[in-house]
């Protein structure tokens, strides 16, 4: 009877044992296989940011690219020798000849709902370029769509895949300058006109329609990103915004000087984004109760801390593999490698921020401070 039960449980054992090596296999394989992505417009400048890092990125595959002006597929197509079997005219059908994982989205901020809402109904995740849409009702309709049709919806900013930015993190989590007290963050450029994005870029983003507001919108993100981050999710108790139109002749439709004012009940922010600043910078300002942390471009930060005599300035660790940037980081949230839960692209982040525009768009025009409440799952 021994020999039997020793007979039984040893074939058990090395049923399992097989079994778990062939899920192992399985799951190598898988993550061997090339991330299928599709591109949903080319109007929005920061493809060409794409379609340059791609070549890098063997383990992504491009299958399809939906934009229904012919004239963008010769444009790229001849830039980045692209073949015309990949370009089709409608999102859905492109998504049902290639079976895309995940389409990344280059419309305008306009159209971010409405290529997500058609990608949902695949059952297909999304990426789209910051900020995440035009206004909170938008947002709470992606969650909504995302939720029911379980996908991924995240939103890509080129300062996440900042080291520096990081960096300033872990000195607040591991509470090395103290309490935050006050942020000041500085983003934006000389002007979309100046520095001379393509025509089809700069018709909807001097467009309130298309991209919700100008420097605002456009700059402001990023600063209100990287603070609902900071702050764990923190709502704000009030939102304070004005603009400016300094360069009326250029952008008559938009502001393109913008400061929104976050008050949390010990903490404050002052964003700054500008399509009038001197030079183009992506910059911030982490001040704590017994230090600070102020980043320099997306690898340098100088640091000060209690005691010290003096700052001093170091370059930041590299991100991690899978955060190095956007296509590492979609693979590995796709994969189920990371759960984009609070970090700087994923949708319950984004909610916020775009809850945090929204009210600064209102209180830029009201001249009034705009008192917010948490929002509802």
């Amino acid at each position: 009877m021994r020999t039997l039960t020793s007979r039984r449980s040893l074939t058990f054992t090395s049923i399992f044992i097989v079994a778990l090596v062939a899920s192992s296999c399985s799951v190598r394989a898988e993550e061997a296989q090339p991330l299928k992505v599709a591109i949903v417009g080319l109007e929005h400048g920061h493809v060409e940011g794409f379609l340059g890092q791609l070549p890098k990125h063997s383990d992504v595959q491009l299958v399809g690219i939906a934009d229904a002006d012919t004239t963008l597929w010769q444009k790229y197509g001849k830039k980045y020798s692209l073949p015309d079997t990949l370009f089709y005219k409608s999102e859905a059908n492109m998504i049902e000849r290639t079976r895309p994982q995940a389409v990344l989205v280059y419309t305008s901020i306009g159209e971010h709902r409405h290529a997500i809402e058609i990608a949902a109904q695949y059952g297909v995740s999304a990426m789209v370029e910051k900020p995440l849409t035009i206004s909170l009702d938008d947002a709470l309709a992606i969650r909504r769509v995302a939720r029911e049709h379980k996908i991924h919806v995240l939103v890509n900013y080129e300062t996440t895949w900042y080291p520096s930015n990081r960096a300033a993190y872990d000195e607040v989590r591991e509470r090395r300058i103290g309490e935050i007290r006050r942020v000041v963050v500085h983003d934006g450029h000389q002007g979309p006109k100046e520095i001379g994005v393509p025509p089809e870029f700069l018709n909807w983003l001097t467009d309130p329609e298309q991209n919700g507001a100008g420097a605002l919108y456009d700059f402001g993100c990023y600063g209100v990103d990287l603070m609902t981050w900071l702050m764990q999710g923190e709502t704000p108790q009030t939102v304070t915004a004005v603009v400016n139109h300094d360069k009326p002749q250029l952008y008559p439709k938009v502001d393109d000087d913008s400061t929104i004012v976050l008050q949390y009940p010990h903490a404050q922010a002052v964003i700054m984004g500008s399509w009038n600043w001197p030079f183009g910078r992506k910059d911030m300002e982490v001040y704590g109760a017994t230090g600070y942390a102020i980043t320099v471009a997306a690898d340098k930060i100088r640091i000060r801390h209690e005691h010290d005599a003096e700052e001093h300035t170091t370059t930041a660790p590299p991100l991690p593999d899978r955060e190095r940037d956007s296509l590492a980081y979609l693979s590995a949230v796709l994969r189920g490698q990371i759960v984009p839960k609070g970090d700087l692209s994923a949708l319950d982040t984004n909610v916020i921020v775009m809850q945090i525009l929204d009210a600064a768009r209102e209180s830029a025009r009201t001249g009034r401070s705009v008192k917010l409440n948490k929002l509802g799952d």
